[in-house]
């Protein structure tokens, strides 16, 4: 799980607050160390292993402004889910228990609604700031969900490897997303045309008090580990035992 820094404006935390995770975080109270990373060019771009299960799926901003909903409104079940685009954790969760979520929008059975953190950045223009902009850019392409996934899956193992999330690396993993690459696209992810959401984001996020990411709650009720938060069995059953 990574974990709000205490250099942040509001209380620290420690790593056991979250989803049953006892010992495990995604950084220190520094901002994240990139001088043993790969170059940028070395950053691998990838689509999503089942790409397919998040083509086409409705997504929209909600409107408080901020949160990104997928799915059908009338969809019995909601998922919540707390995220930052450098968080590895995020990253075992959208690539486990993810598919099962995304399984589940498709059947129209839930619906997920995002809140995209970027603290890991410390207050800087980072790779966390860089990704969720390009989030951001997607979602108004129509491509939210299927960028969402090849984003998670183009991670890098280091938290804040040099070239994480850069231009030319969220352009490359922008290709694996067939028909989101386009002017208004690239010229979003370029200019950081969505900072300010970025940064309103961030803020929604510090606002609910949550300690650190990922965070998941299905109808109300945060899911631990141990209920299968990293699988897609894990999740689907969590999904299926909820009472909405």
């Amino acid at each position: 799980m990574a974990v709000r820094r205490a250099a942040r404006p509001f209380a620290a935390v420690t790593a056991a607050v979250l989803i049953g995770v006892t010992a495990s975080a995604c950084g220190s109270s520094s901002p994240p160390s990139s001088s043993d990373a790969p170059a940028p060019a070395a950053m691998a771009a990838k689509p999503a292993a089942d790409a397919a299960l998040f083509r086409d799926l409705p997504a929209k901003l909600a409107d408080d402004g901020t949160t990104i909903v997928v799915g059908k409104a009338e969809a019995p079940h909601s998922v919540k889910v707390y995220l930052d685009p450098q968080c590895p954790f995020c990253a075992k969760f959208e690539t486990g228990g993810g598919e099962g979520l995304a399984k589940a929008i498709r059947d129209g059975k839930a619906k997920a609604e995002y809140t995209v953190a970027s603290f890991l950045d410390q207050g800087t223009e980072g790779a966390s700031t860089r990704g969720a902009n390009a989030l951001r850019a997607a979602l108004d392409a129509g491509k939210f969900a299927e960028f969402h996934a090849a984003l998670y899956a183009s991670q890098p193992q280091n938290e804040g490897a040099q070239g994480t999330f850069t231009t030319e690396h969220l352009l490359k993993i922008a290709d694996q997303v067939p028909g989101l690459r386009g002017v208004a696209f690239d010229k979003a992810v370029k200019d950081m045309t969505y900072k300010d959401w970025v940064a309103k984001s961030e803020k929604a996020f510090e606002e609910t008090g949550e300690g650190g990411t990922p965070a998941v709650l299905i109808d109300g009720k945060k899911v631990e580990t141990r209920d299968g938060l990293f699988t897609a069995d894990g999740f689907t059953k969590a999904l299926n035992d909820s009472k909405a």
